[in-house]
This record gives structure tokens, sequence and C-alpha cells, in this order.
């Protein structure tokens, strides 16, 4: 198969649900699309649509300098392109597997192994929303062949090049994925208390957005006291918010719902008043994240 080098064209590798979406959005934006997968009946519909299904793994690499990825880890990349690692060279790799930051790095060093310039990139997206600006996707690495490529890639979404460091799109990623999970989870916890009085979670939910919604606007004040390593209490100490924090460990234990998430809450606020940093603002914590967790604690 020729090789295309038209800065439009480009070979996704990986059709999961993902894939095609992102296969998808580059057809749909008038791209040469080639793709490939292990199961070539999931390019049916990409077919259908004008994507080219190649025949083998070497036919999909060689077809197109650009080459996104999309695959279930950085293990099973690598296994997939071994095999053709002579044919990487001169190309660019954009991978969009999720992963560490460490894996990311290391996936870099080894296709600057085989002569091609490596993209690492995270998704935060659900496929459906692939290739509107409502999908954010993140890409580190060269920024001269991110640059050239950006108008394949902001086809899937909105892009952002964060830098040259290879694992900084996963570590936005898993921070991102923290922070979802931190703000379901308080959720959970709000909707079993009020549970327990028989109020529905829906009767909640509108509260619950304006509460997250509000929290969400002090955080350039916290990001700016976190980079700055001062925290004065604008409005609560972290020795009055250890109060509350008491309040509902309390309420869950009393109504028999889980009391371990604001127990943890807890601790780290003992910990922080215990390392003299009652009188902080809220945002002082910080220094009890930057700490490595103790095994068995």
């Amino acid at each position: 198969m020729t090789t295309n080098n038209p800065t439009n064209s480009v070979t996704v590798l990986g059709l999961g649900l993902m894939g095609r979406a992102l296969a998808g959005a580059l057809r749909r934006d008038g791209h040469a699309t080639t793709v490939w997968n292990r199961t070539a009946a999931k390019a049916d519909d990409l077919v259908a649509e004008g994507a080219t299904l190649a025949a083998s793994i070497r036919d999909a690499v060689s077809a197109n300098t650009l080459i996104i990825a999309c695959v279930s880890d950085y293990e099973a990349l690598r296994d997939l392109l071994d095999p053709v690692g002579d044919l990487l060279d001169g190309r660019v790799l954009v991978n969009l597997t999720s992963g560490t930051s460490a894996e990311a790095r290391e996936t870099a060093t080894w296709a600057a192994g085989h002569g091609a310039a490596y993209l690492d990139g995270a998704i935060m997206a659900v496929p459906a929303a692939i290739g509107t600006a409502e999908a954010v996707l993140l890409h580190s690495g060269p920024r001269e062949a991110f640059d050239q490529h950006e108008p394949v890639l902001r086809s899937l979404g909105t892009t952002t090049h964060l830098g040259e460091d290879h694992g900084l799109s996963s570590l936005y990623d898993v921070a991102v994925l923290g922070l979802m999970w931190s703000i379901l989870n308080g959720f959970l916890q709000g909707a079993a208390l009020l549970g327990a009085a028989g109020v529905p979670a829906s009767a909640f939910t509108e509260l619950a957005k304006v509460s997250a919604t509000t929290v969400a606007g002090w955080l350039p004040a916290y990001a700016e006291q976190i980079d700055q390593g001062a925290y004065p209490a604008f409005d609560s100490t972290i020795d009055t918010h250890l109060g509350a924090m008491a309040h509902l460990v309390d309420e869950s234990e009393a109504l028999g719902v889980s009391a371990e998430l604001p127990a943890f809450i807890k601790a780290l606020g003992e910990r922080a008043v215990a390392a003299g940093r009652g009188g902080d603002g809220y945002a002082g914590l910080i220094d009890q994240f930057r700490k490595p967790s103790e095994v068995g604690a």
C-alpha cells in the first residue's frame, strides 16, 4: 500500500466504541481515513461511510504518515506495533490509549527507538461527543508534531497541547478522574444520608448542582494560594472545617450510612491541624495530599 503524505490523511488503529467514534469524526470532517482492527467487521459502518479498511496492520501503518491509536492499554499498543516497527520511521504516532505518565514516557522512548515522533493523548469525552466542541482532547509531546497535524486532531474535538513532557496528558487525565470521582462520591454520600430520611436523590440534585458550581468558583483562588504556598483563611479555617467534618461522620454513623469517606476527610483535617495548619484556609490541606500514603494506614 502506498503511503499518503497529505496532512489531511490518517490511519486509525483500534475500533472499539471510542476508536470507531474517532474514525467516524475524521471521515465526516473530510479526512482520508484508513482503519484497522483485529475484528475487521467492526469497520463495516466506517467503510460504508467512505473509510478504507486496511487488510493488515502493516498496510494500515504504511498507508499514512499520521497514525492514531486507541487500544486497550500501552502494552497492547506496543505488542501491536512491534512487528511493524520498521515502518514507523518518519511517522507521527498519536496514542489516545489511557494509562499512566510513566507508561507514556516509556512508550515515547520506544517510539523514538523506531524513528517515530510520539504524541501521547487523553480523551475527556464519551464516544458520542467526539467530533464536537464538547470533546476535550489533551496532547503532550513534541510541539512540532502537534502543530503539523493539529488540523486533523481538531476534527476530534477541542484540542490542547500541554507541553513537551509526554507524561502530562496522562497526569491531567488522572487528575480530572480524581476530581470526577470526588464530586460523584460526595453526591452519593449526600444521597445516602438524605435517603435515610426518605428523601429521594432527585430532590437533592438541584441543590447539589448549585453547590458544585459554587465550589468550582473557589478553585482559581485556591490554585493561587497553592502556587504561592500561602493559605489565608478567607472564610473558614481548617479548625472550623474539622468541626463540620465531625458532624458529617456523626450523622452518617447515626443514620447507619457508611462513614468511611467522611472519616477519611476528617482524618486529613486532623493531620493538617496536628501539623500546625489549623489556622490556615482549606487549601492548606494540599500538604496532606503531597505526602506518600502510609502502607496499611
